[in-house]
């Protein structure tokens, strides 16, 4: 299965919140954002010039998106993505809307990551 997917501008975080804490006004910062509440955490994903000292955070992600939408019946999409990053060594960290799937990689292995997704068949834009 062959896939396009685009290399988004700026560098993002994610970053971990106490339980139950409120959603803070600058997660809603940088063109993906994401906030997850777990029983254990609230996760944030958004620019990483957002996070404010004093977060947990893990800044430098950078973010791919696959270019859908993709229907709910269809299987292996995120797999085929996956398997060539962890064949190459490289880290992720995935987040799914309703149309589409993102995945972050570490900045520093962003060309790892365009390389080994090129030689895995799929095309890559902006990178």
């Amino acid at each position: 299965m062959s896939l396009t997917l685009t290399v988004l501008p700026g560098e993002y975080a994610v970053s971990q919140l106490p339980a139950g804490s409120a959603v803070p006004a600058w997660a809603h910062s940088g063109g993906l954002w994401c906030v997850l509440s777990a029983p254990d955490e609230l996760s944030v994903v958004c620019a990483s010039d957002a996070v404010p000292a004093g977060v947990t955070t893990q800044p430098g992600w950078r973010a791919l998106v696959l270019t859908g939408p993709f229907a709910f019946t269809l299987t292996g999409i995120l797999a085929s993505v996956l398997n060539p990053l962890r064949d190459a060594g490289v880290g992720i960290f995935a987040l799914s809307t309703f149309n589409t799937d993102y995945v972050l990689v570490a900045g520093r292995d962003l060309h790892r990551t365009v390389a080994a997704l090129r030689e895995a068949g799929h095309t890559v834009n902006g990178a």
